[in-house]
Formats: structure tokens, sequence, C-alpha cells
């Protein structure tokens, strides 16, 4: 069995520098909601030493001195890019597992006339021809060990031109390899449990994987028995070419500032709601029941705090975004105090079925609003989210979270196209 496990690199970086070449060799970084933590860095930002996660506030005199760009998180435009990329990626294997966002797996069984090492350098050549954007490829017998591959060729600690292929990789080479990597490295091992198998002795990978798989099931998981079972070449967790169905979907803001008014809050809600309702829709499932609540500011001191949520059962499930939109209000009216400063706000889906699997209320004398939330989609899907909305939305959203360093929205808004001058 071969498996490759392609990630791009620094992939909200990347598609910005894809759309702006003046941002190449330069100190980038992007910016969470509300511009709040770093979330992506270019290389040249992690030279300087500043942190995933890190609050940007405290990165500023950094980076003033060494001229570093900030963005704010463009999600239209990161997530057409995905799109693009994983559509490019399907077509080097008729096996595609969308892991996240940047990275996917690709079964490569029956591909050993070819010399997969120059096969991963050709969908590196292409992604970077086609969209612009650079990836790494690790190949190997398992998705354990596809996953440090490609770490290897990320950090060029193995193979060439960003393709680390285990494959063809004498077992002694490996051995050495392994035992230079640090066994927090290894795809399921958090921080937390790092620092429990260092407290064993087993601080790198070469170590983990002559432990004992008995013990570890025993002192840990039946997990942690499978990582190291695919550390050793073994198949255990298998492909998952078809995602399944989400069992709850949530859609959730921080506010750019406070909110006090009932009248924003509803605004938010409602295009939460909107958000959340397009998601069900687009897995073809129905909603039986909604939730909906708000909070202040936990971490602000001396302020007064109060958080607050509810259910709300629906009559019949149901993907029309009207009347998902007027269960949440229906909540939202209800949670809500005045006096409070709330900073952020949230909805959910519940109960989530196939529109075959549920009891209809024949009795229900509630319009059949399928043929209008499919025109919404479409409309939307062609001319950008929110180009169609329910009132209940608001216009100005003078609510909505700060992006004030975000980047046009270069491949789904018409009037953000890149213009090119001669």
């Amino acid at each position: 069995m071969s498996i490759a496990l392609v990630d791009g690199n620094n992939f909200f970086v990347s598609c910005e520098r894809a759309f702006n070449p003046k941002l190449e060799n330069r100190p980038v970084v992007v910016l969470s909601n509300n511009d709040g933590c770093v979330v992506s860095r270019s290389a040249e930002a992690k030279a300087l030493g500043i942190r995933m996660g890190a609050p940007w506030f405290q990165c500023h005199e950094l980076a003033k001195r060494h001229g570093v760009v900030a963005l704010s998180s463009n999600y239209e435009l990161y997530g057409d890019m995905s799109d693009r990329l994983m559509t490019v990626l399907g077509q080097y294997s008729p096996h595609q597992e969308i892991y996240s966002i940047d990275e996917c797996f690709l079964g490569l069984d029956g591909f050993d006339h070819l010399d997969l090492l120059d096969y991963g350098r050709q969908m590196c050549r292409r992604t970077r021809q086609w969209l612009g954007l650079p990836i790494c490829v690790g190949i190997a017998a398992t998705k354990t060990l596809a996953k440090l591959a490609n770490h290897c060729a990320k950090k060029n600690l193995a193979g060439v031109d960003g393709v680390c292929n285990f494959m063809s990789m004498p077992k002694e080479e490996l051995v050495q390899l392994f035992s230079t990597i640090d066994v927090g490295k290894v795809w399921g091992v958090g921080w937390q449990l790092r620092e429990k198998l260092r407290l064993r002795g087993i601080e790198n990978v070469e170590q983990l994987r002559r432990a004992n798989a008995k013990t570890l099931r025993q002192e840990f998981s039946v997990v942690l028995e499978r990582t190291l079972t695919e550390l050793g070449g073994i198949p255990c967790f298998g492909f998952e070419e078809h995602v399944p169905n989400k069992q709850q979907i949530i859609a959730s803001r921080s506010f750019g500032r406070y909110v006090h008014d009932l009248q924003e809050l509803r605004e938010a809600v409602a295009s939460y709601m909107a958000r959340a309702a397009t998601k069900l829709r687009r897995q073809g499932s129905l909603a039986g029941m909604v939730q909906v609540y708000i909070r202040t500011n936990p971490h602000s001191a001396g302020q007064a705090q109060y958080q607050k949520g509810m259910s709300v059962p629906l009559p019949a499930p149901t993907d029309d975004s009207l009347r998902l939109i007027r269960a949440a209000l229906w909540g939202l009216e209800r949670i809500y105090r005045p006096d409070f400063a709330y900073q952020k706000a949230g909805v959910a889906l519940f109960d989530l079925t196939q529109p075959g699997a549920c009891q209809h209320d024949f009795f229900s004398s509630a319009r059949d609003n399928t043929r209008l939330m499919a025109a919404l989609d479409r409309i939307n899907a062609r001319w950008g989210r929110g180009t169609l909305r329910s009132a209940a939305e608001g216009v100005g959203q003078a609510w909505r979270m700060k992006r004030e360093k975000m980047s046009p929205r270069y491949t789904t808004r018409w009037s953000e196209i890149p213009r090119v001058t001669g």
C-alpha cells in the first residue's frame, strides 16, 4: 500500500502571495478573527521568532522593526483556493481523502510502475504553475508515516524538491532519520501525550516505533497502539473518501466591538443562522432543533458577566433559512438581557436527518420554500456570499468582526478581480 499526504505550505500566506507578488521574500503573517492572533506565517516571519497563535499586539514592535506585513483572514479566498487545490490534486489519484483546508491523502496503490518521487514532483510543479501555491508531498505505506514523510519534506530532513518518499529509503536510513525526530511530530501525539511518553523514556520516533504495543494500549489508548502499528508500516487508519455528514452545524463569531442593542444581536444571529442553513443544505440534511447563545467577554476584568443559551425544537425538520432564522430569533429574545456588553453570539443546528428519514407535519400551513432556497444558494454561489439575504440580517452590520487588513476576495467577487495594466 502506498499513500501520499499533500500539504500546502503556509497556506493562508501562500494564497495571499499568489495574487500579490510584492509579498514574496517578505515576512508575512495572517491574523485570526478580529485581527487577534497569528494563524499563518511565512518562512521569513518564522525566522524572526513570531510564534503561531501569538497575540498580534505583542508582535507590533518586532513587526515594525522588520517590516512584517500583517493581513486579516480572507476566508472566502482561502476556501476557494482550497477547492481549486483539491481539484488539481484529485487528478493524481482515483482515491482522495480531503483532511483539512490545505491537506489531503491520495491513494497510490497500483502506481508501482511510476517513480513516486518524480510523481510527487509533478504535483508540486503543477500546483505552483496552475495556482501559484507551493506544496510538500510525503509518501509512505500508512497515513501516519505519510504525515511524517511530509514533515520531513517541509523541514528538508529528507527527500528533494519538497517530496519525501519513505518507500524508497533503505531501512537503516529510516532508523537513523526517525532517531532524530521528536516524538511530538507523530500524527496524533499532542503536547500532553508527548510529555507522558517522554517520562517513559520515549523521546523520538524510533523509540516509539520500538515500544511495546500492548503496554502502550494499557497505559494510554488503543489509538496510540494503532499509531505504533502504522509506524511499523501496517495500515490501521483507512481511507474516508466520502466525508460523513456532520451531526451538528455551528456558526459563531466574536464581534468587532461590544454590542448592547438587541437589534444588532438579531442581525448577527440571523446572519450566523443563514450561514449554518447554507451548510445544512449543502450536505442535504434537515435540522430538527436550533440553539442560540450570547455571552459577554469572560476575560474583561470588572465587566458585568452574562452568558445564556437556549434550544428551540422545530415543529418539523427543515432546511429553510427563513424558518431557522425565525426560531433562532425567538430564542434570542428570551435569553437577551439589557445593560450587558456582548462580545459573542452563536447558533447551532442539531437533530440532523436526511429528507427521506423524517416524519413530515402534514397539517402545517407553512409555505414550501424549497425552490426559493435553491435560487438563494445559486445566486450567492455565483455572485458571492450575502448577495441575496434575509432582511433580518441587516445592511450595515457594524457589529461584524474587525478585518481591517483584509486583501480583496480575488476569486469570488467580480468587483474585486485583480486588474492587470500594461
